[in-house]
């Protein structure tokens, strides 16, 4: 626990250098603190280039980890594939927020799912398999559709595969030899929703509400801020975050993805124990964002008021918009929108699939903000 709340200019050390790196370290860096990076990412990642100190080497570096460390006052994680023993290394000396527990549970879907049904947390049957026997008898017990899911570093779609009653079992199996796997029971839901909220030192919580999630090739593609549903749904989503919060003794800023089945049934898909992109309306369109919060919980400060002023629906940018690898599309259709704000990551080259900004268009009401949005695509 920290004793004390730490306070500017005190160093704020974040392992991982991306996009969700970069955006907390440009909140403390206005509230005058120092930042320092940590990442196996070349020099100049988004996160480095806005950082006080930028050290690059790989995440089981004895000798640069302690360098980190001895420059910093609390330690955060930008993602959660940090190696556990990176992790204990860095708890054994300095306030780690989130946890090494939160972290190497969250990191790991069979642990992830293992923790949800010990603490009752409402999501999808799964079964655990490691073998090509297992998961044809996971398959009976759950029945067809079910998803096949890898246990580890799976994220955006990638490790999955949807396993239907005329699926080669022996097929589908391959990908995964090897490895642990997980067999989720499909949901029939009818939209996805997102919780992201933080819990500070003394286990007081603020979440910023529930927000819709909509998806291209299992990539998050627009948020809808707030999301379009009941309110018995978003009493359920928020209870649910909670108990994942609580359960992990959570401190810092963490997201859960939620299913909405049509029966109003609301289940935890996945949790990210960080900052998420459903998230990033936050920025333009919340009291106190997501990496505000994030900065005050891990510094040990009273969490700020996370409530919305405004509707907003966020767009991601993905490497696709990019006409090339180095060269960048025309932003004037986001730039010349009086209620747009464009938010690029500073990443060196664009490629498929891979997130290279946001944009947050807001608006009187959602579906003004939405309408703005179309225009805007229509022509970016």
């Amino acid at each position: 626990m920290l004793s004390t709340p730490l306070l500017p200019p005190s160093t704020i050390g974040i392992l991982g250098g991306g996009q969700l790196g970069r955006m907390l370290a440009m909140e403390a860096r206005r509230s005058g603190y120092r930042v320092a990076i940590f990442t196996d990412e070349p020099t100049g990642c988004p996160a480095g280039q806005v950082a006080d100190l930028e050290i690059n080497a790989a995440y089981d570096d004895k000798a640069a980890l302690d360098r980190f460390l001895a420059e910093v006052d609390v330690v955060t994680a930008e993602f959660e594939n940090i190696p556990d023993s990176c992790l204990q290394a860095v708890e054994a000396v300095k306030p780690l927020r989130p946890g090494r527990k939160a972290i190497y549970t969250t990191q790991h879907r069979e642990r992830e799912k293992l923790f949800l049904r010990e603490k009752g947390i409402a999501c999808a049957e799964f079964r655990i398999v490691e073998n090509l026997p297992q998961l044809e008898t996971a398959v009976a017990e759950l029945g067809c559709p079910c998803v096949i899911k890898t246990a580890a570093f799976g994220y955006d779609g990638k490790g999955q595969a949807k396993v239907n009653a005329d699926t080669d079992l022996a097929e589908a199996w391959k990908p995964f030899e090897g490895h642990h796997a997980v067999v989720e029971q499909w949901v029939p839901f009818v939209c996805e929703v997102s919780v992201v909220g933080a819990r500070s030192v003394d286990g007081r919580m603020a979440t910023h509400g529930v927000v819709e999630n909509q998806h291209a090739h299992h990539i998050l593609d627009v948020t809808l801020a707030p999301a379009r549903v009941e309110p018995a749904i978003v009493e359920q989503a928020l209870e649910l975050w909670e108990a994942v919060a609580e359960g992990l003794y959570y401190v810092g800023t963490m997201a859960v993805e939620l299913f909405v089945t049509a029966e109003g049934r609301v289940m935890v898909n996945e949790i990210a124990p960080r900052p998420h992109n459903s998230g990033h309306y936050t920025i333009d369109a919340c009291v106190t964002n997501q990496f505000q919060q994030q900065l005050r919980a891990i510094c040990g400060l009273s969490l700020g008021d996370p409530s919305q002023h405004t509707p907003a629906v966020m767009v991601n940018l993905l490497g696709d918009v990019w006409p090339s690898e180095l060269v960048h599309p025309d932003w004037s259709p986001v730039l010349n929108h009086p209620r747009a704000k464009l938010h690029l990551y500073g990443k060196a080259s664009a490629r498929a699939k891979r997130k290279m900004g946001h944009y947050t268009v807001l608006g009187e009401t959602l579906d003004e903000a939405l309408d703005s949005v179309t225009q805007i695509r229509s022509v970016l």
